[in-house]
């Protein structure tokens, strides 16, 4: 069995890499691709920019159509974060966009809520593994899949300033950090015991599908 992987960037591509062989074991074969932002879906189902800027929501009604005229492809997973987005307006977006495919890929849309990171802190052990010197009172304070700040809560416990001094230093620190947090906590993830809603439920979809 296949699975094909789109993640909205490069730190969540990197954690599904460690995490995959863990939910899945490893009788399955994975590819990942990692895109450079999650964007919007566009009214008309046509993107609204350039493939190369590799806007994962702009370009995903074309790459879901191509999964579709393409034998053997596996079944595809969508992941992204919802970041402040309805639920369930966003699920009906994007079945709309597989709706539209003719044929249909076998297709799971996966979402963190608020965001990636969610999943990190549904699993306070790894987070404590990986960073020893955590603040318990910042973790503690954390309520699963809440919207809050994910990322920015996880920073303010692990990193040296918090997220308000790696907010000063760019975006482009910001997920570069990411990208370390993906190699550091990912490797220590259980993902038996997290607790994070949108964690079990992307597990259970994953494992709906084995056959």
């Amino acid at each position: 069995m296949h699975f094909e992987l789109l993640t909205e960037d490069q730190s969540s591509a990197k954690a599904m890499e460690i995490l995959i062989p863990k939910l899945l074991g490893n009788e399955i074969t994975f590819r990942i691709h990692p895109y450079k932002g999650i964007g919007r879906i566009s009214k008309n189902l046509r993107p609204k920019s350039d493939a190369n800027k590799r806007i994962l929501l702009d370009q995903l009604p074309k790459i879901l159509r191509g999964y579709g005229h393409t034998p053997h492809s596996g079944i595809i997973v969508i992941i992204c974060d919802l970041d402040d987005k309805d639920k369930q307006q966003f699920l009906s977006e994007l079945q709309e966009i597989l709706d539209a495919c003719n044929p249909k890929p076998q297709t799971l849309f996966c979402l963190a809520i608020e965001e990636f990171e969610a999943w990190y802190l549904g699993d306070l052990n790894a987070v404590r593994k990986a960073y020893p010197y955590v603040k318990n009172a910042v973790l503690n304070s954390y309520v699963n899949d809440s919207i809050c700040g994910t990322w920015e809560l996880l920073a303010d416990a692990i990193y040296k300033g918090g997220s308000k001094e790696l907010n000063k230093r760019g975006w482009q620190s910001v997920g570069e950090q990411k990208s370390v947090w993906a190699g550091t906590i990912s490797p220590h993830m259980n993902v038996n015991d997290n607790i994070s809603p949108s964690f079990i439920e992307m597990y259970a979809q994953l494992q709906s599908v084995i056959i």
